[in-house]
């Protein structure tokens, strides 16, 4: 064992120690369902915003989609981590944010099935959304693991990826099961302050192994592939050598998060007025430096084409990785371990609680109480978990790339069915139920479509000859969600409304009156002097 080795196993054991100790410092507010599942409803903007930003950038996005977009687009990629950045964290926190907050409370909802059920007053649109996010999180959960194979296999040449896998599984399942939503947001800020320091020092020393900003740049300028353009510098070029694809890709992982319940339901837990206004700054730029510095970094992917040999995009920024010092290399390790950790304890809670809460209770056992509903929870945070390891493991002994793109698929069916009855749900009082069915039913069986299509020989698929923007699942993600918001409006127009004293009633918590001082709003002036003299007249 050489001490690069024996510094990767140190740093990975103190990472590990720390996790556990945040599961067991916050054990005691995970004992009832609300805490375990939102913490309470209290928690600050500095954990709300990093628990949205490191649930939002897994794994996925460090080794798979950077070396992927960034060996399509060049350096356009980084128009991706924009987009998750103003697109995906400011617009929804500040669109999304306070109205989800006070409503979701309102209605006394903790899932996106849940609020869904009684913003809708639809007890078969909970059940329905709440299979659906079971059915699409596990694939997507199993998806967190592929980028670290390679990875692992750079750094500890001839330890089973499998010992991996396992470790990783286990130890997030202790401290979820122990700490509930409370360690999983705790956790998950030390996560992302090791992402943050961990992509800018990679970035940083990737372009001095190249020589600096100007040499790098100049390599890639010369960098060429007529078989996605003739055009030279292509892959410095501003928008990169395909604009639509770029312009999907951006659409999908930016707008899909509106929709996905792991994310929407950070705002179910944040404490007040003033931690959304902080947590929406805080999160915009932690979005800007790690999903952007990804996507940079991801830029420069051209540069490896041995790494591409294979023809796995994971095999990229490994590559890269594997040309840095031992203690940057280790740093790297920890990132992507936190970087996958925090989505999987995000996705495991939202799971777990989905089922609990939205199946089995309403289904199985109507009058479970507090104490059993949270024992339950634990207990299907230990079969989530267990399940997507074992699934991931087993797309690791076999060429099928399904899991890949399993990826794709889930986020676009989980994003096209529910982002739009979501969005206009918190903000429209005319959407009908029949609407919701609709985008429920385009976006789960636009994407069964594809894995359809998918599996047909290769032949058949070739007989089709359909366009590229229907074969990837990732462009049919993005029309998905775009057409629902249309269609959910426009359905509703013509079909029948729901019950409108219902509707003003779950609206009426956007009309309470609320008193702040005059630190947090100013106050005319002239109202004021109205009421001083009012005074004195009395």
């Amino acid at each position: 064992m050489g001490p690069e080795t024996i510094l990767y196993i140190i740093m990975l054991l103190v990472f590990f120690g720390c996790m556990l100790t945040v599961g067991f410092y916050y054990r005691k507010k995970a004992s009832t369902s609300e805490g375990f599942v939102l913490g309470g409803r209290s928690v600050g903007p500095w954990l709300t915003a990093f628990a949205y930003g490191t649930s939002y950038f897994s794994a996925v996005v460090f080794i798979g989609y950077a070396g992927q977009f960034g060996w399509k687009f060049g350096v356009a990629s980084t128009w991706i981590g924009l987009g998750n950045a103003f697109i995906g964290s400011l617009l929804a926190w500040v669109l999304l944010g306070r109205r989800t907050r006070i409503m979701s409370q309102h209605l006394s909802a903790a899932t996106m099935s849940d609020f869904l059920g009684k913003r809708y007053n639809s007890n078969a649109l909970k059940l329905v959304a709440a299979i659906i996010i079971f059915i699409f999180l596990i694939p997507y959960t199993a998806s967190l693991y592929n980028g670290l194979s390679r990875l692992f296999a750079m750094a500890f040449p001839g330890v089973p990826f499998e010992l991996f896998v396992v470790v990783m599984a286990v130890l997030t399942a202790v401290y979820v099961i122990i700490g509930g939503y409370m360690a999983t947001a705790a956790t998950d800020f030390i996560q992302g302050i090791i992402m943050l320091f961990g992509i800018v020092a990679v970035i940083v020393a990737v372009i001095l192994t190249h020589g600096g900003w100007t040499e790098i740049f100049k390599s890639l300028s010369q960098v060429s592939d007529p078989s996605v353009s003739e055009q030279a510098g292509v892959f410095t070029s501003f928008f990169g050598p395909d604009v639509l694809s770029l312009l999907f890709v951006v659409i999908l992982t930016s707008l899909g998060t509106w929709g996905l319940p792991q994310m929407i339901q950070k705002f179910y837990a944040i404490k007040d007025e003033g931690a959304i206004k902080k947590g929406t700054v805080i999160s915009t730029l932690f979005a800007v430096v790690v999903s952007g510095g990804c996507y940079f970094l991801g830029g420069f992917s051209r540069l490896y084409p041995e790494a591409f040999a294979s023809g796995s995009y994971d095999a990229i920024i490994p590559a890269m990785v594997s040309t840095l010092s031992p203690i940057l290399i280790a740093i790297v390790i920890v990132l992507v371990l936190s970087a996958s950790m925090s989505t999987l304890s995000s996705l495991a809670m939202t799971s777990s609680s989905t089922v609990t809460l939205d199946l089995i209770k309403p289904l199985v056992h109507k009058d479970m109480n507090d104490k059993q509903q949270v024992l339950l929870m634990r207990g299907l945070v230990v079969v989530f978990i267990a399940i997507s390891a074992g699934i991931a493991i087993a797309q690791y002994h076999s060429a099928n790339v399904f899991i890949a793109q399993m990826m794709g698929v889930s986020w676009g069916a989980l994003a096209g069915a529910f982002l739009a009855p979501f969005l206009w749900g918190l903000y429209s009082k005319k959407i009908t139920k029949s609407a919701v069915w609709t985008s429920y039913g385009i976006g789960v069986g636009v994407m069964l479509l594809y894995l359809v299509y998918f599996f047909l020989p290769e032949g058949v698929k070739e007989a089709m000859s359909l366009p590229a923007l229907f074969t990837s699942p990732l462009n049919l993600g993005a029309l998905v969600m775009l057409l629902n918001l249309v269609l959910v409006p426009l359905i509703s127009r013509f079909t029948p409304k729901m019950d409108e004293q219902t509707v003003e009633g779950m609206f009426s918590c956007y009309e309470k009156t609320s008193t702040v001082p005059a630190t947090a709003v100013l106050t005319d002036t002239t109202e004021q002097k109205t009421e001083a003299q009012a005074t004195e007249e009395k």
